[in-house]
C-alpha cells in the first residue's frame, strides 16, 4: 500500500465512522467560556497570548525558511527541528485564533463538527511534537556516543521513516476520540468551561456513559508520555555515561551545551501538560481558572520558545540568522 492510498484508506474510514455514528439525536453546538471566573480581565490576558502566538508564527516560519534555504543544515539534527517548527505552527494555530476570538471579541459559540476538528488536531499533533522530541534524543544519542557512525545510521532515509511514523501514531491513536465522542448523547450541558475544545471537558459534558471515552483517553496519555519519556530518559542516561568518560572538563561543556536546548525544550513541553492532565483528573481542589490558563500556555509557550531555545543555543541557526538581516540591511 502506497503512502496516498494509505491516507485516502484514513481518511475515508473516518469519515464513515463518523457518518454511521451519527444516527443519534441533533448534535449541539458548544459555548467556550474561555477563562471562567477571568471574563472581566479576558481582553488583558488576550495579550499576552497573542504576543506569544506571534512570536511562535514568525519564529517557526523563520526556522523552517533558513533550514530550507541552507543545504549545510540539512542534518538529522536541523531535520527534526524542522519536524518541530512544522507541528508547532499547526498546534499553535489550531488553539490561539478560536481562543483568542473567544477572549477578545466573545466568539463564545463553536460548532460541534469543528469543536472535534479543533480536538483532534490538538490532541494528535501534540502527541507528534512528543514524538519528534524522542527523535531529537535519539539523535543527540547517536551523535555523541556514536559520533562515527551518525551519517550512516541516522541517513536521509531513517529520517523519513522515522516522520513518518511519528505522523502516523499521531493520526492513529488520536482519531478515536471524535469517533467515541459521536456517540456520546448531549442533553443540556454545551457549555465548555474553556478557552478551546479539550478532549476531556467535552467528554465531562455527556449526560450518557462516558467509562470508554475517559479510559481511553486516559491510555493514550499514559502510552505517549510513558514511553516517550522513557524513551528520551534512557537516551540522556547513555549520554550522561559517555559524557563523564570524556576527558577534560571543556570537553564535557561542551556536550551538555549542545544537548542544552533540547533538554529545555523538553522540560517546557512535558512540565506544564503534566500539570495540566493531572489537574484535568486528579486536581480538584486547583482553580478551574489556572488549569484553563495552563493549559493554554501549555499550547503556545512550547511553540512560541523553540524557536527562541533552538536560535540562541544553536550556532549555526544563529549565524544564518544574522546573515540574513545583515543581507537586508
Amino acid at each position: 500500500m502506497t503512502l496516498d492510498s494509505f491516507f485516502s484508506f484514513l481518511l475515508k474510514s473516518l469519515i464513515m465512522a463518523l457518518s454511521n455514528s451519527s444516527w443519534r439525536l441533533p448534535q449541539p453546538s458548544f459555548f467556550l467560556v474561555g477563562i471562567p471566573g477571568l471574563e472581566e480581565s479576558q481582553h488583558w490576558i488576550a495579550l499576552p497570548l497573542g504576543i506569544l502566538y506571534l512570536l511562535a508564527l514568525v519564529g517557526n516560519v523563520t526556522i523552517l525558511f533558513i533550514i530550507w534555504m541552507d543545504p549545510s543544515l540539512h542534518q538529522p539534527m536541523y531535520l527534526f527541528l524542522s519536524m518541530l517548527a512544522a507541528i508547532d505552527l499547526v498546534l499553535a494555530s489550531s488553539t490561539a485564533p478560536k481562543a483568542l476570538a473567544v477572549l477578545l471579541v466573545h466568539a463564545h459559540k463553536i460548532g460541534y463538527t469543528v469543536c472535534l476538528i479543533q480536538m483532534f488536531f490538538i490532541h494528535a499533533f501534540s502527541s507528534m511534537e512528543s514524538g519528534v522530541l524522542v527523535a531529537m534524543a535519539l539523535d543527540r544519542y547517536v551523535a555523541i556516543c556514536h559520533p562515527l557512525h551518525h551519517s550512516t545510521i541516522l541517513h536521509l532515509g531513517v529520517i523519513g521513516r522515522i516522520g513518518m511514523v511519528v505522523l502516523v501514531r499521531g493520526l492513529l491513536l488520536i482519531i478515536p476520540f471524535p469517533i467515541l465522542l459521536r456517540k456520546l448523547i448531549f442533553c443540556q450541558a454545551t457549555v465548555i468551561g474553556h478557552a478551546y475544545c479539550e478532549h476531556m471537558a467535552v467528554v465531562k459534558l455527556a449526560c450518557s456513559e462516558t467509562t470508554v471515552n475517559r479510559a481511553y483517553g486516559l491510555t493514550v496519555a499514559l502510552l505517549v508520555v510513558g514511553l516517550d519519556v522513557l524513551a528520551i530518559g534512557v537516551s540522556y542516561v547513555h549520554i550522561l555515561q559517555a559524557v563523564l568518560k570524556v576527558p577534560g572538563n571543556e570537553a564535557q561543556l561542551k556536550v551538555f551545551s549542545t544537548c542544552g536546548s533540547h533538554v529545555c525544550v523538553i522540560l517546557v513541553f512535558y512540565i506544564p501538560g503534566m500539570f495540566s492532565f493531572l489537574t484535568h483528573r486528579f486536581g480538584h481542589h486547583v482553580p478551574h481558572h489556572v488549569h484553563v490558563l495552563l493549559a493554554i500556555l501549555y499550547l503556545l509557550v512550547p511553540p512560541a520558545l523553540n524557536p527562541l531555545v533552538y536560535g540562541v543555543k544553536t550556532q549555526k541557526i544563529r549565524q544564518r540568522v544574522l546573515r540574513v538581516f545583515t543581507q537586508k540591511d
